[in-house]
């Protein structure tokens, strides 16, 4: 006889699926100053547990440490280095790189499905013009980064980089 876990398995995750979510909170009575508009707040919701820090209005903006001017810090041994980027640049610039190297993967698997049809050189074209702008946007972050976060930097991305690379000479051949 076989054992009835799977079945049963199967069952309970369906029932779990299936379940009313549990009723709303009752709603809080509104206060009798007009002006109190703190139960608004996404800090101070019932059902936000963690408190929202206030959007910086310009997320790019350079930090002081970047400005012009003499406490300007220049980083890299080559002419083109430029200054560091604050954190918010560079988590920025990092999911940038992430999405454009999944676009170009996209990009270098229409180009291997179009093999041996007539649109293969344009798609072939589309994917090399990817790869070299993730490549350039990686090689421009690693360059006006100091050498310890250029380090990490090449051990959380360097893999995705080369694997890039070796797709692209995939494709070539």
């Amino acid at each position: 006889m076989p054992p009835p876990a799977p079945i049963s398995l199967c069952k309970s995750l369906l029932g779990r699926s299936l379940r009313r979510p549990p009723p709303p909170p009752p709603p809080r009575p509104h206060s009798s100053s007009p002006s109190s508009f703190s139960s608004l707040s996404p800090s101070r919701h019932p059902l936000n547990p963690r408190p929202q820090r206030p959007r910086d209005p310009a997320p790019f903006r350079r930090s002081p440490v970047s400005d012009a001017g003499p406490g300007r810090r220049w980083l890299g041994t080559e002419p083109g280095a430029g200054p560091v980027p604050p954190p918010e640049e560079y988590d920025a610039e990092v999911d940038t790189i992430n999405l454009k190297f999944a676009e170009a993967r996209e990009e270098i698997d229409m180009a291997m499905e179009s093999k041996e049809t007539v649109y293969f050189d344009e798609e072939a074209e589309c994917a090399r013009a990817a790869v070299k702008e993730v490549v350039d946007r990686f090689e421009g972050l690693l360059r006006r980064l100091p050498e310890a976060e250029k380090a990490a930097l090449r051990r959380s991305m360097g893999l995705k980089m080369e694997q890039l690379k070796a797709e692209l000479e995939q494709l070539n051949d």
